[in-house]
């Protein structure tokens, strides 16, 4: 258990961010699940910009890899292009 104000207080801000970081991970995964499994062209070109500025939020955010946001941005942009 922690014995300092300070420790104690850093304890209750990563739990925050813990939480926080979750669920904007899970929300994003969820949003790239629903992209994916998209058939319809328009659909799913509605869906791209907001699925894209969440990837970059998280990644601007240290939640997930400037990189790895870059990689998912491309799969589903070439996901998206190949749909008829």
């Amino acid at each position: 258990m922690a014995n300092h104000k300070s420790s104690e207080k850093r304890i209750r801000q990563t739990e925050k961010r813990r939480v926080n970081n979750k669920y904007a991970a899970k929300t994003t995964r969820n949003a790239l699940k629903e992209l994916r499994s998209a058939t319809d062209k328009t659909a799913a070109t509605e869906q791209l910009p907001k699925v894209a500025s969440m990837l970059d939020k998280l990644a601007k955010k240290n939640i997930i890899h400037p990189n790895k946001a870059a990689n998912l941005k491309s799969e589903i942009y070439k996901q998206v292009n190949g749909l008829s």
